[in-house]
């Protein structure tokens, strides 16, 4: 899988998660692999502050790259 999440990753969210308050395209890190499918991902302002921290699946994130990839 290309898009595999790994911990440490940089990731968007895919989907709104109203129940935590969060927005598609909203960015975090992968801080804690709970499953194969599961990470725990931190969420944090310009100042460094953490505004949400939870578990979420694999199918709701975007894996982001800041270096090119070659195939």
């Amino acid at each position: 899988m290309k898009n595999k999440v790994k911990l440490l990753d940089v990731v968007a969210l895919t989907d709104d998660l109203p129940e935590h308050e969060l927005k598609r395209g909203q960015v975090g890190t992968v801080v804690e692999v709970l499953a194969l499918d599961a990470f725990e991902v931190e969420f944090v302002d310009k100042e460094g502050r953490t505004y949400a921290e939870l578990a979420v699946k694999a199918n709701k994130l975007l894996v982001l790259h800041y270096e090119p990839e070659f195939a």
